[in-house]
């Protein structure tokens, strides 16, 4: 079973991050898109936001979660969705809320996720005014804030995207690569799927390019498909390319592989995503090997929380904190105990550091199915760091 799409971006249309202008209010209310809501005592933030570390520590509180305040927490922004988006679908993607969020558009409800590492996103289209400002609100309830053994932060500490697709779009995580090496060749296998939302069935062509770091074109492929009214299709290629440069630790090279959907022609959807090639081996008597090369895995665990900074994620942070460890002999990590922001993965693949992905921390009861409904199985992330995966931290035994 696939993890990495837990905490993969979205992978279709045009995304634009959506952190700035947006107010803040710790504490309940009765949400309703009125003037007097929307004008009230309100804090202008920027998001990645995490309340926790901007209140006074407590000794009445947990200090598991480092004697830092939870509570519920509302966020609210102004969106102008211009006439000429009309007639496309538009969808909000959010890579982490901490926790129990539920979203709003102009008053209404789109959905509830109660976890609060994984990302999730709902398609917007319905409830939208094109041409007006669209009042975007979230509730975040972590008012159970001893709920971890470390600290999670509350609120909106990751990165927001709206994306705006043609209806006829890639879908949501809908590129995946898996390399392999034969015999001095690199094969990547890939795998695409379109989604049609539209009430007529379409042709389309999908074109896929592998780029290496020059810009160069080194691979293409292209193959039509028919996608039915209000479903999907999916179509598997194979890129190859011959003596290609390897992914390892100490030169992780890697290859763009962008993926076109096109309709009579004319794009209406792009993809792109990092990709490298490189083989793992695991023996029980040798251990570990990448690129057939024999190794000992050097590893530590961390949490997604950058220090005073709380758990709002800044990349450069990350970045700084990586190539410490990777100074110090690190050559992977475990991401403790729940997927990270999709940043971290992309600098572990850019740095060349190994990425055990965990799930989950813990759960109370055996065989319960925390996966079954939560963006379980869906490929997105399968980059060239991502070599060991982990469904708990500590977890009952069946």
């Amino acid at each position: 079973m696939g993890i990495s799409g837990l905490y993969a971006q979205a992978g279709f249309g045009e995304a634009e991050a959506i952190n700035s202008d947006w107010r803040f209010h710790l504490g309940d209310i009765q949400w309703q898109a009125s003037a007097e809501t929307k004008r009230g005592a309100w804090q202008q933030v920027r998001l990645p936001h995490d309340w926790g570390v901007k209140y006074p520590l407590s000794p009445s509180l947990a200090s598991a979660t480092g004697y830092l305040p939870g509570g519920i927490g509302w966020y609210q922004k102004q969106l102008l969705i211009p006439m000429a988006d009309q007639g496309k679908k538009i969808f909000i993607y959010f890579e982490g809320v901490y926790n129990r969020s539920e979203v709003f558009v102009n008053g209404k409800s789109v959905g509830k996720r109660p976890n609060g590492y994984i990302s999730f996103s709902y398609d917007i289209t319905s409830y939208i005014e094109f041409g007006k400002e669209n009042t975007i609100a979230v509730k975040v309830d972590h008012s159970k804030s001893a709920d971890s053994r470390w600290y999670t932060g509350s609120g909106i500490y990751r990165d927001v995207w709206l994306v705006k697709a043609n209806p006829l779009h890639i879908d949501q995580w809908g590129v995946y690569a898996y390399p392999e090496l034969k015999q001095g060749k690199g094969m990547l296998n890939t795998e695409v799927t379109v989604v049609n939302s539209t009430s007529n069935g379409s042709a389309v062509t999908v074109v896929q390019e592998l780029i290496d770091a020059a810009g160069k074109v080194v691979a293409n492929k292209s193959e039509k498909v028919k996608v039915n009214a209000a479903a999907k299709a999916t179509i598997q290629q194979q890129l190859t390319v011959a003596n290609p440069k390897l992914w390892s630790l100490d030169q992780p090279n890697q290859y763009t592989l962008r993926t076109s959907v096109l309709q009579n022609g004319k794009q209406i959807d792009q993809s792109a995503i990092k990709t490298g090639f490189r083989t793992f081996t695991f023996d029980p008597n040798k251990g570990f090997a990448l690129n057939g090369e024999w190794m000992k895995v050097k590893g530590v665990c961390l949490h997604h929380d950058a220090g005073v900074l709380g758990a709002e994620m800044y990349t450069e942070v990350w970045r700084r904190r990586l190539q410490t460890l990777k100074s110090l002999g690190v050559n992977a990590i475990r991401t403790s105990h729940n997927p990270q922001a999709s940043s971290l993965y992309t600098l572990c693949d850019e740095l060349g550091l190994l990425v055990m992905d965990e799930a989950f921390d813990e759960w109370e009861f055996p065989n319960r199915k925390w996966l079954q409904g939560w963006n379980a199985g869906t490929p997105g992330y399968a980059g060239s760091a991502d070599c060991f995966g982990s469904l708990g931290g500590e977890d009952f035994a069946d």
